[in-house]
């Protein structure tokens, strides 16, 4: 019984994996212009770079996408276990699937949208703050880079308090915190231009 308890969450994992692995930006761009995302800017399938490629309004067709692959994962998680456990890490498999695509190479984006996807399906206030906090530094600073990263950090430590009034499991507090580690890891060569001063400006 074990035994195909922990086998139904690998097939969730692994779906959740391959949801995560349909890359938006490389598709609509490519059907809208013909040509990969990634050979052009940045060298990135997100949505800020495909704003950069074909505009804003396709950037936050792909944005919302993104996002809703992430809520799809959880969704499924869901469905075929209710286990918070299995929600949190088929969210994060979305996000690894999107971030090393295994239909493209594995060469993707850097799982912002996929994660907030996720975050809002498992913990919807504090996903809401973090947001609204991305979009605050972005306001202010133009950079999506910069507002990415400080919501992505202090979501599990917001994750955290909430956990105090057990509104959300534990459990999601070190998933997010695996999360904030793939975002700083995937925007280390943006972290380098911050420093230097040479960020690109949205």
């Amino acid at each position: 019984m074990e035994l195909l308890l922990y086998g139904s969450w690998v097939l969730v994992w692994v779906i959740s994996y391959l949801m995560g692995s349909i890359s938006f930006g490389f598709l609509l761009t490519w059907l809208i212009k013909g040509v990969d995302i990634r050979d052009y800017e940045s060298g990135n399938a997100g949505a800020t770079n495909v704003s950069r490629v074909l505009g804003k309004k396709i950037a936050v067709l792909v944005l919302l996408l993104d996002g809703l692959k992430g809520a799809a994962a959880v969704g499924l998680a869901y469905w075929l276990s209710g286990s918070a456990f299995v929600m949190a890490t088929s969210g994060l498999a979305a996000i690894i699937g999107h971030n090393w695509p295994i239909f493209l190479r594995f060469r993707g984006g850097k799982g912002i949208a996929t994660t907030f996807g996720v975050t809002l399906s498992l913990a919807f206030v504090p996903a809401i703050i973090a947001g609204l906090l991305a979009i605050m530094v972005i306001s202010i600073t133009r950079y999506v880079s910069l507002g990415s990263l400080i919501s992505t950090s202090l979501l599990p430590f917001v994750i955290l308090i909430f956990t105090q009034f057990q509104q959300v499991p534990f459990v999601y507090f070190w998933v997010t915190l695996v999360m904030a580690g793939l975002a700083i890891y995937q925007h280390r060569k943006n972290i380098r231009a911050l420093l230097k001063g040479t960020e690109r400006k949205f």
